[in-house]
């Protein structure tokens, strides 16, 4: 038996909205939840593969690669 005025208020059907323009419902104990990623565009259940790169990383890598690049070459110029 569950206590009174402790639970969230739970929502039976909660629309879930992906970025890829998805969107399906759910239970929870949101209203409405925006997600990156779902079950139509994961390349586990798509079965095609993206890169999925929201902070920036790969051109930070990028970046950092071409100043060591820079830095060899400034090297061997001496």
């Amino acid at each position: 038996m569950t206590k009174k005025d402790i639970h969230p208020k739970y929502y039976p059907n909660t629309r879930v909205q992906c970025a890829c323009g998805n969107s399906f419902s759910v239970g929870s104990t949101k209203e409405y939840i925006e997600t990156e990623i779902c079950f139509k565009c994961h390349p586990f259940y798509s079965g095609k593969e993206k890169l999925v790169d929201t902070t920036g990383r790969v051109e930070k890598f990028r970046k950092k690669l071409a100043k060591k690049e820079a830095l060899k070459k400034k090297k061997r110029r001496k």
